[in-house]
């Protein structure tokens, strides 16, 4: 299955950014090896869903306060997990691009389907992030993203 990218007109001169270009090597592939032992993906997957992971947490920091609404998808999510249960590295991540301060997510939001989920990967696009969409519509088609968690 071919990754569809999706990017909200930015301007011209800016390029698309990537969320691989930003994490140390050691670190990406630590955080994908992580995906791939605790789930049914190979490493093109993980990759995936830990860059969605990362552009979404970045985003989420860039417009901390402003009441957006911000919804990932379930396996955008994934991602998310697999970033903030790294503990050090999470801390590093918002020393770096949250003056400090720790971006707090809450686990047990009911995922909703009611658009908030495209409208965050169309307000990630906007920041400039690449964006797999189809790692964003599964919000109506993905089962739970934590086996026996059926709120999640």
């Amino acid at each position: 299955m071919a990754a569809t990218t999706v990017v909200a007109s930015p301007p011209a001169a800016a390029p698309v950014r990537c969320a691989r270009h930003l994490v140390p090597t050691d670190l990406w592939d630590k955080q994908v090896g992580l995906l791939m032992r605790d789930h049914p993906y190979d490493s093109v997957m993980a990759a995936r869903v830990l860059g969605q992971g990362y552009a979404y947490l970045l985003t989420a920091m860039n417009h901390r306060g402003e009441g957006l609404g911000l919804a990932p998808s379930k396996l955008v999510d994934i991602g998310v997990h697999t970033i903030i249960l790294d503990t050090v590295a999470y801390a590093e991540l918002c020393e770096k691009f949250n003056g400090g301060q720790f971006l707090h997510h809450v686990p047990e939001v009911d995922m909703k389907n009611d658009g908030s989920v495209i409208k965050t990967a169309h307000i990630v696009a906007a920041d400039g992030w690449e964006v797999d969409l189809q790692l964003w519509t599964d919000a109506a088609t993905c089962g739970p993203c934590h086996p026996g968690n059926d709120s999640h």
